[in-house]
């Protein structure tokens, strides 16, 4: 109880505080040795600060939280207020919808990457990796019902039913059977190859004009992915290949919401060509 208030609330308690210390001075007995770092319970010896376990990784989760939340104002502003609506007030965009609920799920995401990042406890992973899942099986949705141009509500909900009665069963054996590591990872990875193959093959057989930043994002999201796969000890105790793909993740969100509005342009035009 005499342990300072920001070292109470994220759950440092004696017995954790004396592991993390015990771990700093073995780590640095082994680095005089000449040593390799190794792995605590599973997971890298990183320096905290104020109590965030991982401080790097925390304030790149908050500034992808930051693009993620940019992006969608943006969308939203170029959707209702910069491009035409219908007589009903409502978007010549037909994946408006879509797009608002992959911000809000982006978002959710990252405030969870932020939350466990800060402190990793049994409730802060679960809610990383179900929020994580439940992100990466939407965006293969949406990119199925994009890349096949799906507009019609009962083939959207036909092709919607399944893929989320997978991740919700998913998610539900991670939060209430076995929080498995190993698994999660393989079922993330399936459904990222799966989205970027989708993204890829329409950005080469379709006309959009803004393909050469879907290239790029696919391209460029691809090398990152292995980021995930490419695990090595922290920089200095902070800096690890997790935070790195955090890092690259920046640049790509803001390419990425700059083809959604594209793609929101290039369709509201289309469809007003075949109005007139």
């Amino acid at each position: 109880m005499h342990e300072p208030l920001y070292l109470r609330w994220k759950q440092w308690d004696c017995r954790t505080d004396c592991r993390y210390h015990c771990m700093l001075a073995r780590e640095e007995e082994r680095t005089k040795l000449g040593d390799k770092p190794v792995k605590y319970h599973g997971k890298w010896p990183f320096r905290r600060v104020y109590g965030i376990q991982e401080p790097v990784a925390v304030a790149l989760s908050a500034l992808n939280l930051a693009i993620q939340f940019h992006g969608w104002v943006s969308f939203f502003i170029l959707v209702y207020y910069n491009l035409p609506l219908r007589p009903d007030k409502k978007t010549y965009y037909e994946y408006t919808g879509l797009w608002h609920i992959y911000g809000i799920l982006s978002m959710n995401s990252w405030l969870w990457s932020a939350v466990f990042h800060s402190r990793d406890v049994e409730l802060t992973q679960k809610l990383d990796y179900s929020s994580a899942v439940a992100l990466l099986g939407y965006t293969l949705l949406v990119a199925i019902l994009r890349a096949f141009n799906v507009r019609d509500e009962a083939t959207r909900v036909m092709i919607s039913a399944p893929l989320i009665a997978f991740v919700t069963t998913h998610i539900m054996y991670l939060n209430f059977y076995n929080l498995a590591y190993g698994l999660n990872v393989k079922v993330c990875m399936i459904m990222a190859i799966l989205q970027l193959l989708i993204w890829a093959v329409w950005a080469g057989i379709s006309k959009h004009p803004a393909r050469r930043k879907l290239w790029l994002v696919v391209v460029a999201g691809g090398i990152a992915m292995f980021l995930e796969n490419f695990d090595f000890p922290p920089y200095k105790g902070y800096v690890d290949a997790h935070a790195l793909w955090h890092a690259t993740t920046i640049p790509l969100t803001f390419l990425w919401w700059s083809f959604i509005r594209d793609d929101a342009e290039f369709r509201t035009s289309s469809l007003l060509k075949k109005v007139k």
